[in-house]
């Protein structure tokens, strides 16, 4: 029997991973309408990086778009989920910082991407994942 512990981790891994996901899709412009659209992230990658060379937006966006689409899938999937939900959290921490950097502390706090990271960081430090490819891994040795 699950506990409410196993509960709360396999839903937080779920937003996550749907929290990328989404942003992926968007940029991809698979949300239809309500899509960003690629050209809109690019350019919005250069202004939250405002601080480096607008030149490295288009590698940023690229860079950025692939670390968030294999996070969401692993975290999906839940495979080496205390590895990825570390890097899921130095990625969103490091987007804080810029956005705070770029924009001012109000905008990260905003879009709760200091919570994001921080959600990230306390999946990571959990000792096993119910519902996961992880755990389907120790249960079939």
């Amino acid at each position: 029997m699950k506990t409410q512990q196993d509960i709360a981790v396999f839903l937080l891994r779920i937003a996550m991973a749907f929290g990328f996901l989404s942003a992926v899709a968007s940029r991809l412009s698979l949300w239809g309408t309500q899509s960003s659209g690629w050209k809109k992230f690019v350019d919005y990658a250069a202004e939250t990086n405002s601080f480096l060379p607008q030149s490295w937006s288009p590698a940023i966006a690229v860079l950025s778009t692939s670390a968030e689409l294999s996070l969401g899938i692993l975290l999906l999937l839940g495979f080496q989920t205390k590895r990825t939900a570390w890097c899921a959290s130095l990625l969103t921490l490091l987007f804080a910082v810029a956005m705070s950097i770029s924009f001012g502390i109000k905008e990260p706090l905003d879009y709760s991407v200091f919570a994001f990271s921080a959600g990230a960081f306390l999946l990571s430090t959990f000792s096993h994942y119910a519902w996961s490819f992880d755990q389907f891994c120790i249960n079939n040795n």
